[in-house]
C-alpha cells in the first residue's frame, strides 16, 4: 500500500511539472507571435514627407568666401583727458548723451591757473620796462660817443644791457603764453561729434595731469576688425563684400572690405582686414558680428549646409531611392551662399538626386518614405 502511495505521488509530480513546460512554451510562442507582428507593422509603416522635408542636388552659382566674425569697432573714438591738474567742475554729461565737437565737457577749476597769468603778465610789463630804461640809456650813450664825450666801450656796455633787457622781456612773454595756455586748458572740449560711452570721473574729484575723463565714440562710423589666416588673406581684396549677422538684430547688414593691414600679427601670423559697415544706423559699438566674406563665385554641385549629417565618422546625406531613405557618404567642398541660405559644394551625389532636408532629423536607413504630390 505503502508503495502504491509512493508510485502515485511521483506520478503526480511529473504531470505537474508537464503542464508548467507546456504553459511556459505555450506563452513564449505567444510573446514571439506578438513581437513578429510588431516587426510586420513597423516594416509596413511609411513616413509622409511635406514639401519642405525634401531637397535636389543641383548646380549653382555659389558665392563662395571666408568666415569673418569679431566685435564691432567705432572708427572714430575719443578720450577727453585733464591737461592741467585740478577739481573738476560742471561735469555734468552722462552716457548716452550727444556731443558735438567743441562742446565744453567740463572745466578744472581756474582759480589758481588765473593768477599765474597775472604774475606772468606783471612780471612781462616789468620786463618791458626794463627794456624801455635799457633802450634810453643805450641811445643816451650813442649821442655822447658821436660827440666824443664818451668811448665806445661805455656804448657796447650800454649794447649788452639792452640786449639782455629784450631777451628778458621775450622770455617773460612766452611765460605769459605758457600761462594762458594752462588757463584754457582748464577747459575741457569734445574733439569729436558722437555718443558719450563712458564717464571716467565724477564731478568734484581732484584730476591729475592726463588723467581720463570722458569717453567718445562716433557711432556714423563702424568697421569689423576681421582676422583672417595667412593663406585666406590672399584671396582678400578692397571691395570685397560680406554679408554679417549682428548679434540682437533681426536683420543682416552688408560691409565692404576698406583696408587690408600691411603686416600679419606676431605669433598668429594672421592679416587684419578692417569691413565697415553700410548702414550702421541702430548698431551698437561691440556688438559680435558673424558671417562670409566673399572671394568668387563658382558654378558646383550644391546642397543645402543643414542637409549635411556628422553623427557618423564621415559625413553623409540621407537621399531617397524608390521610395526608401538611404545613406550615402559625400566629400565636403567649398561653402558659400545662394540667396541668402548657406549651401556648401559636395562631391559624391548626381544632379538632381531626391535629398531629405535637414529639418527631417535623422532616419533609419531602409525607412519606408511616400512623396506627396506637392514634394515630387
Amino acid at each position: 500500500m505503502k508503495r502504491w502511495l509512493k508510485w502515485g505521488a511521483a506520478a503526480l509530480i511529473v504531470v505537474l511539472l508537464a503542464i508548467g513546460v507546456a504553459r511556459a512554451l505555450a506563452t513564449r510562442k505567444a510573446q514571439q507571435a506578438a513581437l513578429a507582428e510588431q516587426v510586420a507593422q513597423r516594416a509596413q509603416t511609411v513616413l509622409d514627407l511635406l514639401p519642405g522635408d525634401v531637397l535636389q542636388a543641383k548646380t549653382r552659382e555659389l558665392s563662395v568666401g571666408l568666415a569673418v566674425s569679431g566685435p564691432l569697432k567705432a572708427v572714430n573714438t575719443a578720450l577727453v583727458k585733464a591737461r592741467v591738474a585740478g577739481e573738476l567742475q560742471a561735469f555734468t554729461l552722462r552716457e548716452g548723451e550727444l556731443v558735438q565737437a567743441g562742446q565744453i565737457v567740463a572745466r578744472v577749476e581756474p582759480t589758481e591757473y588765473q593768477a599765474r597769468l597775472r604774475q606772468a603778465q606783471q612780471q612781462a610789463a616789468s620786463a618791458k620796462a626794463q627794456v624801455t630804461i635799457a633802450q634810453r640809456s643805450f641811445d643816451n650813450n650813442r649821442s655822447l660817443v658821436e660827440q666824443g664825450f664818451i668811448s665806445k666801450t661805455a656804448l657796447d656796455t650800454s649794447s649788452a644791457s639792452l640786449a639782455s633787457a629784450q631777451a628778458t622781456y621775450q622770455a617773460a612773454q612766452a611765460a605769459v603764453d605758457v600761462a594762458a595756455k594752462a588757463l584754457d586748458d582748464t577747459v575741457l572740449r569734445a574733439p569729436i561729434s558722437g555718443t558719450v560711452s563712458q564717464r571716467l570721473a565724477q564731478n568734484g574729484e581732484r584730476v591729475g595731469v592726463d588723467a581720463r575723463v570722458l569717453e567718445i565714440v562716433d557711432l556714423s562710423r563702424l568697421e569689423l576688425e576681421a582676422s583672417v589666416s595667412a593663406a585666406e588673406s590672399m584671396a582678400v581684396r578692397l571691395g570685397q563684400s560680406a554679408r554679417l549677422r549682428i548679434e540682437g538684430a533681426s536683420q543682416g547688414v552688408t560691409a565692404r572690405v576698406v583696408r587690408i593691414n600691411p603686416s600679419a600679427v606676431a605669433g598668429s601670423r594672421a592679416v587684419l582686414a578692417y569691413l565697415a559697415i553700410d548702414e550702421p544706423s541702430g548698431l551698437r559699438a561691440g556688438l559680435f558680428a558673424q558671417g562670409s566674406l566673399e572671394t568668387g563665385r563658382m558654378q558646383l554641385l550644391t546642397i543645402p549646409l543643414n542637409a549635411v549629417r556628422t553623427d557618423k565618422p564621415q559625413p553623409y546625406v540621407q537621399l531617397i531611392d524608390n521610395n526608401v531613405v538611404k545613406h550615402q557618404q559625400v566629400e565636403l567642398g567649398d561653402r558659400g551662399e545662394f540667396e541668402g541660405a548657406a549651401m556648401v559644394a559636395v562631391k559624391g551625389l548626381s544632379e538632381n538626386t531626391t535629398l531629405l532636408s535637414g529639418s527631417v532629423g535623422a532616419l533609419r536607413e531602409g525607412t519606408a518614405v511616400k512623396l506627396s504630390a506637392a514634394a515630387k
